[in-house]
């Protein structure tokens, strides 16, 4: 294990842990920046044996119509290091059915971590150590085959403007309301050498805009970042992160901003009952930004680290 990163953040190969419109388009921002304001978050539920295992359980992405929830697990019956592996449900309230293994050409005896979907589900973004890229993990894009089902097309490399001689992870695709393209989040190793968040703008057919870029004010110099996710509004983002605050190992941090092209906000710490002792990160957020789900090692888990899900109301319901 590369003792730079913890084992338990499923992301690496070798280790794991790890423009605003005007008008209307910021009418609606601003209408929506306060909602979950002294909104609550429950206390986190296990997402149970249908989905998770005796193995490592992490790295998910909930789907937007919530139905699908991809993540990565190091159990039995996958290719190699961490596999990707997806479990649906037909309708909201529905519980999970078994997860599935992805298969080829998705994953490989390499290590496939980080998924990531389109907002129409027809692109998948994650992150693979697998022969042929230009380092040691890079971030890959396939489309899906199907309408309804899980086949994809073979995997495109993103590209010299997002992947580099290390190890890019963490991917997380969103669409902002006040952006004409989407943008695809992910970490890799940054100007001080921990793990930064960085920034690219994405085409319909997933692939680079431009150069990726740093993301100064997610980026702490002393210690690592590992993943966002970002609510549809532009005005909140969640990041798993170690910092001088929080309880010593991975934990969730909540940003906000007033309108999406500010700046993001200095970090807060999420606390109970999202943060524990022990290991809470890698966070998806539903489109409405009710739902919350993360990877944890808390106590009353199945395996060596589960997901788990978390619950809050927008203000007046």
């Amino acid at each position: 294990m590369n003792t730079t990163f913890r084992t338990i953040a499923l992301l690496t190969p070798l280790a794991v842990v790890l423009a605003c419109g005007t008008g209307p388009d910021r009418t609606v921002s601003s209408l929506l920046a306060d909602r979950f304001d002294n909104a609550e978050w429950s206390t986190p539920v296990n997402l149970g044996p249908m989905v998770n295992s005796s193995a490592v359980d992490a790295n998910a992405f909930l789907s937007p119509n919530e139905h699908e929830l991809l993540f990565v697990s190091s159990r039995t019956g996958g290719f190699g290091l961490q596999d990707i592996w997806v479990t649906h449900r037909q309708c909201l309230s529905c519980d999970w059915e078994a997860a599935v293994h992805l298969g080829p050409p998705i994953n490989t005896d390499a290590a496939e971590v980080s998924p990531t979907l389109s907002d129409d589900g027809k692109l998948l973004f994650f992150s693979s150590g697998r022969t042929g890229g230009l380092g040691g993990g890079d971030i890959y894009v396939s489309q899906r085959l199907s309408t309804d089902g899980d086949l994809w097309s073979d995997p495109v490399n993103l590209g010299p403007d997002v992947n580099s001689a290390g190890v890019e992870q963490g991917a997380y695709y969103v669409k902002l309301i006040a952006e004409e393209n989407a943008s695809l989040f992910f970490n890799r190793l940054g100007p001080t050498g921990t793990q930064d968040v960085y920034q690219v703008h994405v085409s319909n057919d997933g692939m680079p805009l431009g150069p990726a870029v740093l993301v100064p004010e997610l980026s702490d110099p002393a210690g690592p970042e590992q993943k966002v996710a970002v609510r549809t509004d532009g005005h909140e983002l969640f990041l798993s992160a170690i910092r001088s605050d929080g309880f010593g190992n991975f934990d969730i941090y909540v940003y906000t901003r007033q309108a999406a092209n500010e700046p993001w906000s200095g970090p807060i710490h999420l606390a109970a009952p999202i943060n524990t002792a022990n290991l809470d990160g890698q966070p998806s957020l539903s489109r409405d930004g009710r739902t919350l789900i993360f990877t944890s090692i808390r106590d009353g888990g199945l395996g060596l680290q589960d997901l788990w899900m978390s619950t809050r109301s927008p203000a007046g319901r």
